[in-house]
């Protein structure tokens, strides 16, 4: 997008990054300040909202429809900035802005130029709180079930098992959804030691973060939320003690033996 003049139209996605403005690249920074207008969640388009943008925020269910609509903006000659929370392309409007396109059942938005702009993570801000969980090869699985069926996410949870991966877990738990980390966690424990290291890391980045380092054999599925990432770590994953506390790791080589 660097090459865009400001009066071109384009269709940007980006995100906030998980916790303060710290975390904002300076690219998502300058796009958001170049947009005409920002589509988004509510309040993670509240963060980069200035005097000059229009904005339209919407609830957090409706990603189709939002980034349909970004995509008419855009079409009609606006700079957009499509706002995820996190990195965009990481459960996030990327792929909404895709399928969107995918599924238009007209032309009119071929000819906008999108752009998806890599942003911090919510895992990569937990490993790095932790230490180095992610060190060696690793999966990422939402344990929400709303738009896949949870016997596909037990196949993947015995598949991580199987593959000796460190995990992490976006939407571990809900209201809604009480008990799929315990079920997730019960899984793993057919394939790992109780002394596998568990990091729940919530808020990560914000004044109310919390960051738990514990184990399979002690770690409490109601320790998460929403605002939850759980990393559960490989069998090679180990915790050591830091003059800031523990903090886990998985080394980058595997034991000859292995």
């Amino acid at each position: 997008m660097s090459a865009a003049h400001d009066d071109d139209a384009w269709l940007a996605v980006i995100g906030t990054g998980p916790g303060t403005s710290d975390w904002l690249t300076p690219e998502t920074s300058a796009l958001a300040a170049r947009a005409t207008d920002l589509v988004g969640y509510g309040p993670y388009v509240a963060r980069l909202a200035g005097a000059t943008q229009r904005v339209h925020a919407s609830d957090n269910r409706y990603e189709l429809q939002r980034a349909a609509h970004a995509l008419d903006l855009a079409a009609d000659g606006a700079r957009v900035a499509v706002v995820s929370g996190g990195d965009p392309g990481i459960y996030g409007m990327a792929a909404a802005v895709w399928e969107a396109l995918e599924r238009a059942d007209h032309t009119r938005w071929a000819g906008v130029a999108i752009h998806i702009a890599p942003g911090v993570s919510a895992i990569q801000a937990v490993a790095a709180a932790a230490g180095a969980p992610l060190g060696n090869d690793f999966c990422v699985i939402s344990l929400s079930d709303n738009l896949k069926p949870w016997s596909l996410i037990e196949q993947r949870l015995h598949a991580v098992g199987a593959g000796d991966f460190a995990v992490a877990f976006y939407n571990p738990i809900s209201r809604a959804r009480p008990w799929q980390l315990g079920a997730a966690l019960d899984i793993l424990r057919g394939y790992r030691t109780e002394s596998t290291p568990v990091i729940v890391g919530s808020a990560i980045g914000r004044p109310d973060a919390d960051l738990c380092i514990t184990d399979l054999a002690r770690v409490v599925p109601a320790q998460a939320d929403m605002r939850s990432l759980v990393i559960v770590g490989a069998s090679t994953t180990r915790v050591i003690a830091t003059a800031n506390g523990p903090r886990a790791y998985t080394p980058r080589v595997y034991p000859a033996d292995y």
